[in-house]
């Protein structure tokens, strides 16, 4: 398959099958959300169980990660040495016992950079058999080059957005499992920043990521099993421009005032290792409060006050009442008359 063939198109198909007939090397980094095989009959208090179009999301498990390696391996193939993946999947439990998605990520020839916790702030299930699940993970799979596994810095302002992305998932999208726009916009932007690229969903559903991946510049390509979905997802791609406010509301979010090695130049703190900081003007020295006299002198010449002992404090209060107690029964005494 040429190139011309597929780019900025969604291709209807099988992602395994699509992704052999794709080139290698030419794919700059990409971001998807796999069905997550829950049987179709997993759901919560708050939502649907979830059933995709033209597709099963009830297969062995073992099939389901023997499948993921392997779509996994064929996108590792296809991308560029240097390039970046983010694969959104949750964890699961099965009659109690749990299926993580490190259990088949760990068999792809992919170097798992950062796990990313994405905060859904809502959880499908309200029962207390766990703590409610709020969250699913997002992986940043990375290709290295000739061996160096870390890969390129990001920069300052996308790297504060820190590992927890506290982000509402999508409520106005027919497709039964959407992540919001927000999702692919912060991971493209922030691996690619303004450099130009083709970006890869191989199961793009309603065309989030497509989306996202053009109103950002970049060259796309989708693949999804359902011409329903995929029909769907062109004409959403045709009226892009509705969703570019919310692209700039998270691109707005990377923004940084003054980053690391501006702050060292200046000789700012930078750290508990780093340079101390050193005010530039002189502190204004503080002055204790001297008395205009000694002490000693001014309590000397103080008028002292005789302290009265406690008998005869007694006995002026003892006079005190007899007196009261006298008036009282005078007083009596002319009401009577």
């Amino acid at each position: 398959m040429i190139q011309s063939n597929f780019m900025n198109r969604i291709i209807v198909g099988d992602a395994l099958r699509v992704l052999r007939e794709i080139p290698s090397e030419i794919i700059d980094m990409g971001v998807t959300s796999p069905p997550y095989n829950k049987g179709e009959n997993k759901k919560g208090w708050l939502v649907k169980n979830v059933k995709y179009k033209d597709s099963s999301d009830k297969v062995p498990e073992e099939a389901y990660q023997e499948n993921q390696v392997a779509v996994l391996n064929e996108l590792f193939r296809v991308t560029k040495s240097g390039g970046s993946f983010f694969y959104n999947h949750k964890v699961r439990w099965e009659r109690g016992y749990m299926l993580h998605p490190m259990d088949w990520l760990r068999k792809t020839k992919w170097t798992i950079r950062q796990e990313i916790i994405w905060d859904r702030k809502i959880a499908a299930n309200i029962r207390g058999w766990r703590f409610w699940q709020v969250e699913e993970r997002i992986y940043w799979l990375y290709k290295p080059v000739d061996k160096h596994y870390i890969g390129q810095e990001l920069k300052p302002k996308h790297a504060l957005l820190t590992s927890i992305w506290r982000l509402p998932p999508e409520n106005k999208n027919p497709h039964p499992a959407p992540f919001p726009i927000e999702l692919p916009v912060r991971a493209i932007y922030s691996v690619m920043d303004n450099n130009k690229g083709i970006i890869i969903d191989p199961y793009c559903g309603s065309g989030t990521t497509l989306v996202a991946s053009k109103l950002l510049g970049h060259d796309y390509i989708g693949i999804e099993i359902s011409k329903e979905y995929a029909d769907s997802a062109e004409i959403r791609l045709l009226n892009c421009e509705n969703e570019r406010k919310d692209t700039l509301s998270e691109i707005a979010k990377h923004i940084v005032t003054r980053t690391f090695f501006e702050r060292k130049a200046d000789g700012m703190y930078t750290g508990r290792h780093g340079v101390k900081y050193t005010p530039k003007e002189e502190p204004i020295p503080l002055k204790l409060f001297e008395p205009t006299a000694n002490y000693d002198k001014q309590t000397k010449n103080k008028p002292t006050r005789k302290k009265k002992s406690d008998p005869d404090r007694r006995l002026e209060l003892r006079e005190e009442v007899l007196q009261r107690l006298k008036a009282h029964q005078a007083s009596k005494k002319t009401s009577q008359v």
